[in-house]
């Protein structure tokens, strides 16, 4: 899998540093002091809610805490997000993001917090390739079926997000862009009910990550026509990417973090770094995100934060030609 519109130098000094410590963790070994809780701004079952889940067991495992994750589904993310804002920057209350986070600016006016500074990022956990699925028995034998019946009837071909602003929504904003073709977008409160509207039929189609339809894909419900990346994934071995599929040059990809509150001292953010790097350096947990499609992240504070900067940068165009209004 490849990434190419994020900075090969910054995924690479993630994953070649995983057995290595940021800086100094902290010398008095007093935090955390009390169960750790996670937020998560998406219903149970998509990509966040899947990563952060395996990545609080390591972590709850290392740091000699519970860490508690808990959906609070809304507002693209941003209800979580504004009460991790809220909270003591202790590192005991902390934000389990991908990068819909990044839509935030486009999407609203006014957020009940700084978007660029209210959040230390501590690390990104791992980056995924999203694929277009649909249902097993529809009408579109490839891509290319999908893209001529899209063009011909412009708006006919509904498609299912997590909600407006998620990553699905972003990259198939891009797709359109992409194949030249007209399509309706139905939000819901997350991937995985998105992906459940075109198992009903109430959609034709998704865009969203390996971690938030796996079970879909399993069972064979869920038939996948193109996947992101320079080559397929063993994650989806019959899935072309979608250069083989007839859309060479479009990349649709996830990325998932943690995050804490501004003002959280470096020692707590450097201690939860270096647990991320050991936790995404463990064979299981590898093994884990590979089945994912995805590839382990890691990078430091200052790295992630860099990345949720370009992000951010990227999606204004996006935005703009998507027609996409601030509320």
């Amino acid at each position: 899998m490849t990434l190419p519109l994020l900075s090969r130098r910054l995924l690479l000094g993630g994953a070649a540093s995983l057995p290595m410590l940021a800086r100094p963790a902290l010398a008095q070994g007093a935090y955390p002091t009390r169960p750790i809780r996670v937020l998560v701004g998406w219903s149970p079952g998509g990509g966040v809610d899947v990563i952060a889940r395996k990545l609080g067991q390591k972590l709850s495992a290392s740091l000699g805490q519970p860490v508690v994750i808990e959906n609070k589904a809304g507002g693209t993310g941003s209800i979580a997000a504004a009460e991790v804002a809220r909270a003591a920057p202790d590192g005991h209350t902390l934000l389990a993001l991908d990068n819909a986070y990044a839509t935030l600016p486009y999407l609203f006016s006014q957020l009940p917090f700084d978007h660029a500074k209210a959040f230390r990022l501590i690390s990104i956990t791992a980056f995924a390739p999203l694929f277009l699925g649909v249902k097993r028995d529809a009408p579109y034998a490839d891509l290319q079926a999908l893209i001529a019946t899209a063009r011909a009837k412009p708006d006919t071909v509904a498609y299912g997000t997590g909600g407006n602003g998620s990553v699905p929504h972003f990259n198939t904003l891009a797709f359109q862009r992409a194949a030249g073709v007209e399509l309706f977008h139905v939000p819901f409160r997350g991937a995985n009910e998105a992906v459940l509207a075109v198992l009903s039929g109430t959609v034709q189609m998704v865009m969203v990550s390996v971690a938030s339809a796996l079970g879909s894909l399993q069972s064979g419900d869920l038939r996948p026509l193109a996947i992101s990346g320079a080559a397929r994934v063993a994650a989806l071995p019959q899935a072309p990417t979608f250069a083989e599929a007839g859309l060479p040059g479009f990349e649709a990809n996830a990325w998932y973090g943690l995050a804490a509150p501004h003002g959280t001292p470096d020692a707590i953010v450097d201690k939860l770094t270096s647990a991320m790097r050991a936790a995404l350096a463990e064979p299981d947990m590898l093994q884990f995100l590979d089945d994912l499609g995805a590839v382990p992240g890691g990078q430091s504070s200052e790295q992630a934060a860099t990345i949720l900067a370009a992000e951010t940068e990227r999606w204004s165009g996006i935005a703009a030609s998507g027609g996409i209004e601030r509320r």
